[in-house]
């Protein structure tokens, strides 16, 4: 692995597929809108699914050019471990969250397993292995099909595909919000940043990558809402505003955007820090994921018990 570049600081690439889909589909953005306004009326409404028996369905597709990013079942496995654990609220580094905010962690309460049954009703591992000529993958989605080097997705109403392979120009992952088209629907892991051994490599190998795309991959933002300017908004009422991403491992607190004395709310899942110093999601999160859960997303729930069993 000495000779592949591995990113310095946590880069996502949401917001570049956001910006492309845009530009590409007209229908994205009238799409994005009306979730938007379904969202704000489910979390308003105040009843939203809470129950701890979401179980979301989980295809991962390794693809891999070298020998290496052909990972192990045991990484795989310790992904899903990761996050169960981020998304059932049970990592123990939760005791690191300042006390002003410990009032403020929430549990979605989500679970994840790897399929143990393909569309057809066949037993399956819910791992796909495909090798690829291609050195490094970016931003434009050709991983998710076979015919420009990846691996086809599984129906992304049912199943979360999530495309674990070898990415460029310093990219940790990206993910598709609910909006998008199902043939790119999923996440994007670079093979080094998934799980919590075999090729996982600090200061990512956590799981902390996947938790975080998988946040975009429920309707989440980035915390400080993707702008310079302090104008910026994540959508989220409970997560204080803040001016930039934050990087590695911040002191407590560090102020932006006139929001002292407490700061940024950099251990969020949807910062930009390392693996290590990310613990927490909000209520306000919460309420976003469970409404997509019960809104675009809604066949994932529905139907999972039919494709883990």
């Amino acid at each position: 692995m000495a000779d592949e570049e591995f990113p310095v600081r946590r880069s996502c690439g949401v917001m570049q597929v956001h910006e492309r889909l845009a530009e590409q589909i007209p229908e994205y953005r009238a799409r994005i809108a009306a979730i938007e306004d379904r969202t704000r009326a489910r979390v308003a409404s105040g009843l939203l699914r809470m129950a701890v028996d979401i179980t979301i369905p989980v295809v991962v597709h390794v693809v891999f050019n070298s020998p290496a990013q052909n990972i192990s079942d045991e990484q795989i496995k310790s992904q899903i471990d990761a996050l169960n654990r981020d998304y059932g609220g049970k990592n123990t580094d939760k005791a690191g969250i300042p006390g002003i905010w410990k009032g403020m962690f929430a549990s979605p309460a989500i679970k994840f397993a790897l399929a143990t049954k393909d569309i057809n009703g066949n037993p399956t591992s819910g791992i796909t292995r495909t090798r690829t000529n291609i050195a490094g993958f970016s931003t434009d989605d050709k991983v998710k099909a076979v015919a420009t080097g990846g691996a086809d997705p599984w129906p992304a109403e049912r199943y979360l595909n999530i495309w674990v392979c070898p990415l460029s120009g310093g990219l940790l992952g990206y993910a598709q919000f609910p909006a998008g088209p199902p043939a790119t629907d999923g996440v994007v892991i670079l093979h080094s940043a998934f799980g919590t051994t075999g090729t996982a490599r600090a200061p990512f190998n956590v799981g902390r990558t996947a938790t975080h795309e998988v946040g975009h991959y429920l309707n989440l933002r980035h915390i400080w809402g993707d702008t310079e300017d302090c104008s910026g908004s994540d959508l989220v009422d409970d997560t204080p505003g803040q001016q930039l991403p934050n990087y590695g491992t911040p002191a407590f607190p560090h102020i932006s955007c006139s929001n002292g004395p407490n700061g940024d709310m950099f251990m969020n899942y949807m910062d930009y820090v390392d693996d290590a110093a990310m613990f927490m999601f909000t209520p306000g999160q919460v309420a976003r994921m469970h409404a997509t859960l019960e809104g675009p997303r809604s066949l994932l729930v529905s139907e999972s018990s039919e494709l883990i069993a």
